[in-house]
């Protein structure tokens, strides 16, 4: 992380992490998919240790569901210093994209393969969340 991400206290911008959680998520997303997508939702962000200037920042992003057209990307962030120890987890993020064309509407993506167990069962958690943002998202009133 460089000067220009930081607070004053010396320590980088919240924001600045989660711009970068929602670039990692495009790019998984979107090769997943093979298409343009966009942010539907951010699960809840919790900062577990704070980024310092000079930080070397790792994200992690793994596809953990994929509906018709969505997909739910878990981003995992770590942090090391330049000048040596080890890596510390910052946060975790659940990202919601979903593939569209190119006049912004949902379009298709690949099923989602499995080769572990591990793998099938974070599926199904990730089946559970997306349930729970459909019944619990707010639609704005016409």
């Amino acid at each position: 992380m460089v000067p220009t991400d930081v607070n004053f206290a010396g320590n980088v911008f919240g924001g600045t992490i989660l711009a970068e959680i929602d670039r990692v998520a495009y790019i998984t997303a979107a090769r997943h998919s093979q298409a343009s997508c966009v942010t539907a939702s951010f699960d809840r962000v919790d900062f577990l240790s704070p980024v310092h200037v000079g930080d070397v920042v790792d994200f992690d992003a793994e596809l953990t569901y994929v509906g018709t057209s969505s997909m739910e990307v878990w981003v995992r962030v770590r942090a090391e210093s330049t000048h040596g120890g080890d890596a510390r987890p910052v946060g975790e993020a659940f990202v919601t994209m979903v593939a569209v064309d190119a006049n912004g509407r949902p379009v298709p993506v690949p099923p989602l393969l499995f080769e572990t167990v591990e793998e099938r069962s974070r599926f199904e958690d990730g089946r559970r969340r997306m349930e729970e943002r459909r019944r619990t998202r707010h639609r704005p009133s016409s």
